[in-house]
């Protein structure tokens, strides 16, 4: 087990920068995105050296406000780095609208105009559009931009299964410039409720990790994946569960050395688990060696440059 040698608020900026000046530190350090509460103050930042201890950024303070969606939340926030170099952010807005918010910086810091996408406006019974993604698709050269999302009616088989008549299914569209999309379409349907997707590469094949949303007649909630040899699917049958019995949500998966770790939210406990990998198959729980910031939820983690994390250090 790990033992951190200083809680996440503990740090002050003058010891994190020591931190940054050590010469041991060569490896690309880690941030991990999240929200706090229900989302109303917007995004918080976390930075881990070893993918284990995460410390707050800005004071445990928002980083950015949510302006855009009916309920201007900012739930679930996701970052990746494009190909331009830009980091690209998707975010929930609502629990009952179809907007998610989209947002682009070059620092972390300082974000462009914060803009919302409706990509079901031509299903207008949909009731919500949670836990949105990014994936880029070197292949292709596109964003695969994927959610969960209940259309009433549209699988009457599992329309009781789920919380408060949700019956989620994954949709995605794909673009190139955030401006043109193609048709929406149904991305992942194994015959159960479904949320919170995200995609990562593994050598040659594609694997989505996600969360049964099974509450009845037996609760589900766990986390499973499936894989794909193509990033845009279609996406195989789920394999088993890969959390244990306790209800998990938001996965988020990097690499770290030669295992995958698969971070997630234990939201009934009030606090973050891990497990890994090296093979998809053998896996060990590591929730004990991991420390997030109290209160975090449902976040992603990203490799940024050691000048990014710098910059944020000097935030006031």
């Amino acid at each position: 087990m790990l033992i951190a040698s200083a809680r996440p608020h503990d740090l002050s900026r003058a010891q994190s920068a020591e931190r940054l000046r050590d010469p041991s530190l060569a490896r690309e350090p880690y941030v991990f995105s999240y929200f706090k509460g229900n989302g109303e103050d917007g995004l918080h930042l976390a930075y881990s050296e070893d993918g284990l201890v995460w410390h707050e950024l800005n004071g445990g303070k928002s980083l950015l406000q949510p302006l855009v969606g009916r309920s201007k939340l900012m739930r679930d926030p996701q970052i990746i780095i494009g190909p331009d170099g830009l980091f690209h952010m998707v975010w929930t807005t609502s629990w009952n609208d179809q907007v998610l918010g989209y947002a682009t910086s070059k620092d972390l810091i300082h974000w462009s105009r914060q803009r919302g996408f409706t990509p079901l406006n031509h299903e207008p019974t949909a009731l919500n559009l949670w836990a949105p993604e990014l994936f880029y698709d070197a292949k292709t050269r596109e964003y695969l931009l994927f959610w969960s999302t209940t259309i009433p009616g549209r699988f009457p088989a599992t329309d009781r299964s789920a919380d408060n008549g949700r019956n989620h299914r994954i949709y995605v569209t794909t673009t190139k410039d955030f401006r043109r999309f193609t048709p929406t379409r149904l991305f992942y349907d194994q015959g159960f409720s479904v949320i919170d997707a995200t995609i990562v590469r593994d050598d040659r094949r594609y694997v989505m990790i996600f969360k049964d949303e099974t509450r009845w007649p037996e609760a589900k909630k766990n986390l499973h994946y499936a894989t794909s040899d193509r990033a845009a699917g279609p996406y195989g049958a789920a394999s088993a569960a890969i959390t244990s019995n306790y209800w998990a949500e938001g996965p988020t998966a990097i690499k770290i050395g030669g295992r995958w770790v698969v971070y997630f939210d234990k939201y009934r406990e009030h606090r973050y688990g891990a497990i890994a990998t090296s093979d998809w198959t053998n896996w060990e729980d590591i929730s004990a060696q991991v420390q997030f910031p109290e209160g975090a939820r449902h976040g992603t983690v990203v490799r940024v440059s050691r000048a990014v994390l710098t910059k944020l250090f000097e935030l006031k």
